[in-house]
């Protein structure tokens, strides 16, 4: 399958900048004085300069230790972040370095969806397995904050579609979901990459999410991503049919590839 990217992510937005951590050595009077040893570095400066020993955060990748997503069927308030290199992820503020967050995910900027801040710091979706895993990420100069007014609703057991902006309905539909032996997996994700399917003409575009089938580890020759993207064939919106993926008509297709990449989506 020949795949090139399609439309990128939110527009212009604001870098944010952050502050460096000090620390302090104490001696105590009347003891023999010894060389001080030199202060640690903070992890995330160490994680920088070994960013290159560290695997890349991508739907092809698996951290079975990342930390799970601690609110897999709550909301957001939209912010997104943008990854202008390579940065490193942790499992907390500070804490261990496990893998690093790439600049493309799948030839399309990376741009991630933020659940929670602390500081300067900012947990994020992931798009590696397993599915709900997130990253403690420093916001920097390699890093760009937007926010998405929309979110994507697909509440699997009603086979039903909503787009919201805003927390208004700007759009709703009957799609298509995983069978009963290859479910769709539930818990909030992402929208990772809009591509253009340059082979086969079962969709113009398809948006890659940052989860996977629970029943294949691999699919196609790929990692097994579930996609929003559509169908020929119209009597497929309102079964449960399809691999995992969920597919939707004409008109929500073209309405989805307008959304920002990091546009939060609910799998219900």
């Amino acid at each position: 399958m020949s795949l090139r990217r399609t439309a990128g992510g939110p527009a212009r937005v604001r870098a944010c900048t952050a502050a460096a951590l000090g620390l302090a050595c104490l001696v105590l009077p009347g003891c023999a004085a010894t060389p001080a040893a030199p202060p640690e570095r903070p992890p995330y400066a160490m994680a920088k300069a070994d960013l290159g020993m560290q695997a890349d955060a991508t739907t092809f990748t698996e951290f079975p230790s990342a930390p799970a997503d601690p609110a897999p069927h709550g909301s957001a308030d939209g912010v997104v972040l943008r990854v202008l290199s390579d940065v490193a992820v942790h499992q907390s503020p500070g804490g261990p370095v496990f893998a690093k967050l790439p600049a493309k995910q799948l030839d399309n900027p990376t741009w991630v969806p933020v659940i929670a801040e602390r500081g300067q710091w900012a947990q994020v979706l992931l798009p590696s397995r397993p599915n709900g895993s997130t990253g403690w990420v420093l916001l920097d100069e390699q890093t760009q904050r937007a926010r998405t007014p929309y979110e994507v609703d697909v509440e699997i057991d009603a086979r039903r579609l909503t787009v919201r902006r805003d927390g208004g309905v700007i759009g709703e539909w009957v799609v298509g979901v995983g069978a009963s032996d290859s479910p769709t997996p539930r818990g909030r994700t992402y929208i990772m990459a809009a591509i253009e399917e340059t082979v086969t003409k079962f969709s113009p575009i398809i948006l890659p999410l940052g989860t996977h089938s629970n029943t294949f580890s691999t699919y196609g020759g790929g990692p097994g991503t579930v996609a929003l993207h559509g169908w020929p064939d119209p009597s497929v919106f309102g079964q449960a049919s399809s691999d995992g993926c969920v597919r939707v008509p004409d008109d929500a297709l073209r309405l989805l590839a307008t959304l920002p990449l990091g546009t939060l989506v609910h799998l219900r």
